[in-house]
């Protein structure tokens, strides 16, 4: 039988759930994030997303950021953030949304959407891995084979900056919303997509969705934002989503500095030698799904 959330899920293409992090777990969430960003801000941590950059490869052209790259990469330090991505409650939700057991969870990105800091900034309508040139029957098929691995975005403060098109992630889109799509440009009216919802997360909220649904996202320079960005894969899905995750560039999680850092961490280890095997499937460059 399926469950009332994963119905929910189905239909919308969304699905937001409350308590997922204790109060302590999100204190000390908040923490690791406040010192993430620092060392982002003041150029000690090279990987980021940088404003004018929307999708990777970001590149260093800005100094101002919208985002912090590899959450768990051990050159950060932070043990916080594996601890979260393997928690159980938060992988009994990725399990009922995806239909699979434990033993299937992949381990794919963990990053953190920021505020800027001297710049707005705004991504444009888009589906995570389908092309904004994609044919209607290259976008059907596209969208047919994506519910093998699911996004969420768990903010940490007062969220409002995720825009989504409910139902999207089933249908390719149609002439008005291909024509709020196909620009390379970012909206200077969300609300004119056809269908368009803002969707608001409370501290603590967990918003889940699939990322082949048409959104977009707009950041204030003046709200602050700390909002956990990750995906998690179903090994059942082989190759399926190996572009949209490796594009992020993921080869120091083959190197066994990461291992290490998962020590007593059984679940992530394992969820870990799925992610490399899929690397090693993945042959030669896998490319990047978007550009802008």
């Amino acid at each position: 039988m399926v469950s009332q959330l994963k119905a929910l899920y189905d239909e919308q293409g969304f699905v937001v759930v409350p308590g997922l992090l204790t109060s302590e777990q999100q204190q000390e969430l908040r923490a690791a994030c406040e010192r993430v960003v620092a060392l982002t801000r003041e150029g000690k941590w090279p990987h980021r997303r940088t404003v004018g950059k929307q999708f990777p490869p970001y590149g260093d052209d800005n100094p101002d950021s919208w985002g912090v790259q590899h959450l768990m990469h051990p050159g950060l330090g932070e043990p916080a953030f594996a601890k979260w991505y393997t928690s159980q409650p938060l992988s009994e939700v990725v399990k009922e949304l995806l239909v699979c057991q434990e033993e299937d969870l992949e381990m794919e990105l963990f990053n953190l959407l920021i505020n800027p800091l001297g710049h707005n900034f705004a991504l444009r309508w888009h589906r995570d891995d389908v092309h904004e040139k994609a044919t209607e029957d290259e976008e059907r098929e596209a969208l047919g084979k994506w519910h093998f691995g699911v996004q969420w975005n768990t903010a940490l403060y007062l969220d409002s900056c995720l825009y989504i098109v409910p139902g999207s992630h089933m249908t390719p889109r149609t002439p008005e919303q291909r024509k709020h799509s196909e620009t390379m440009e970012p909206p200077t009216d969300p609300h004119a997509m056809p269908g368009s919802l803002r969707l608001t997360l409370e501290p603590g909220e967990t918003v889940f969705y699939n990322s082949n649904i048409l959104h977009c996202a707009t950041y204030d320079c003046a709200e602050r934002r700390a909002t956990l960005h990750a995906n998690m894969g179903n090994v059942q899905g082989g190759s399926t989503r190996a572009r949209n995750v490796l594009q992020h560039g993921l080869k120091w999680m083959k190197e066994e500095a990461f291992r290490e850092s998962l020590d007593g961490n059984a679940k992530g280890k394992a969820m870990l030698d799925r992610l490399v095997d899929m690397q090693g499937r993945s042959v030669g460059d896998v490319g990047y799904s978007l550009g802008g």
